[in-house]
């Protein structure tokens, strides 16, 4: 049983336009409010026939540096922004149209969709569901990597990461979805990277997109593209990551989600492992 949560739509439909941080592409995504319990999905509004992909852990066609869904030879790749907006705001349902491959990634962070999505409103339904309660641990380890679910009185993230850099090291972040202030605590962080990689990643076909209006780019003597919108902004980033991934099983299950050290790849497998157990019981 896939989990969706049916319920809470926008109150009308918001449009952003953006540069996709691997493909370089500038497209254009409109959100619109939906009724039809379908969830989260996408609408490939370039391509013939319109092709729907769900935004959900069945659909996750690859995750190398970003999160990306097909359906067919339909496909959207660096969704985990918006969908995080989407899921962190209580909009469970929403038709996301988009004209091209890649969602923008903005100014690198969370902040204008979820600002987008405050100023269009969120329609509330009463909806009688029982949490998802998650009754025993869950980990998912890779070398010295990890993400973990545990079972929770509250829902509740939280992230580690350790690199090689001064100006990075060792930082954390929690959040919990109770504490309501996602759009001050956890949206505005921003995408980074390591200057040494550049060139590699995008001799490989990645980051096309990206700048140093876009993303943080860390070298080894310090920040080149400076201030921090926090001391620990990269440890934020990738809690928002995190919830963009796990948003794709509908509903975030009660518990805390912990992280260090991990992936989109680490990620989705704990979300598949998660949909698994769930259509066990």
């Amino acid at each position: 049983m896939l989990l969706i949560s049916m319920g809470n739509t926008l109150k009308t439909a918001f449009e952003l336009s953006g540069v996709g941080l691997h493909s370089g592409e500038t497209t254009t995504v409109k959100v619109l409010p939906d009724e039809s319990n379908q969830g989260r999905y996408f609408v490939r509004v370039d391509l013939p026939n319109q092709p729907i992909i769900p935004a959900t852990v069945q659909a996750v066609s690859q995750t190398t540096l970003s999160t990306e869904l097909a359906q067919g030879e339909a496909k959207v790749r660096t969704v985990e922004h918006l969908l995080a907006s989407l899921a962190a705001s209580g909009v469970d349902d929403a038709r996301i149209e988009i004209d091209g491959a890649e969602v923008p990634l903005l100014d690198g962070s969370a902040k204008l969709w979820l600002e987008a999505i405050a100023a269009v409103g969120i329609v509330s339904s009463v909806c009688d569901r029982s949490p998802w309660l998650l009754r025993q641990p869950i980990w998912i380890q890779e070398g010295d990597a990890f993400v973990a679910a545990l079972p929770s009185p509250e829902t509740r993230f939280t992230y580690g990461i350790d690199f090689p850099y001064s100006a990075i090291a060792n930082q954390w972040h929690s959040w919990s979805c109770q504490e309501g202030n996602f759009a001050q605590e956890v949206a505005p962080a921003r995408t980074f990277g390591l200057a040494e990689q550049i060139e590699h990643l995008q001799q490989a076909g990645l980051i096309r997109g990206g700048s140093l209006e876009n993303a943080l780019v860390c070298s080894k003597s310090g920040w080149l593209n400076p201030p921090l919108r926090f001391t620990n902004e990269p440890a934020r980033h990738k809690l928002l990551d995190l919830v963009g991934d796990l948003s794709l099983l509908g509903r975030f299950p009660q518990a805390h989600f912990l992280a260090y050290k991990a992936s989109h790849k680490l990620h989705i497998q704990l979300a598949r492992t998660l949909a698994d157990l769930d259509q066990l019981n």
